[in-house]
């Protein structure tokens, strides 16, 4: 093969869908007023979908992860009961998006945005293969 000619690009590595900055309330909190209503939270996500093909095959939504239907999942997951812990979200969050069509790992990160004046407080976790 000469120097100047490419083989042609069949796979990508290693792709990933990003959701960031997705904000809304959340009943989460071990502290009375935490219990009482809901509060900002901040969800951002990485899945990890391992090589795909660099051309699709066509325009059809069924050959790729619907990136509307990864939202609606972490909102339903955030907002289905009160959950008093970040960590025990997080890991809730890792296993329904670990059961997703080709997904081969996930990075969580929820952040409670209004705990204090001047910081947010986050946990992050990662669950697969990265």
């Amino acid at each position: 093969m000469q120097a100047s000619a490419k083989a042609p690009l069949s796979t990508l590595n290693s792709q990933i869908l990003q959701l960031s900055g997705l904000r809304f309330g959340a009943n989460l909190g071990v502290l009375a007023h935490e219990r009482t209503a809901p509060q900002p939270i901040q969800v951002d996500a990485e899945l990890n979908l391992g090589e795909q093909p660099a051309l699709a095959r066509d325009a059809h939504i069924g050959h790729v992860l619907d990136y509307r239907k990864v939202r609606q999942i972490i909102i339903d997951e955030c907002t289905a009961e009160h959950t008093d812990l970040l960590e025990s979200l997080l890991a809730k969050l890792c296993v329904r998006l670990m059961r997703l069509p080709g997904v081969l790992g996930v990075r969580i990160r929820v952040a409670k945005l209004e705990i204090f004046d001047d910081c947010e407080v986050a946990i992050r976790c990662d669950a697969g293969v990265w």
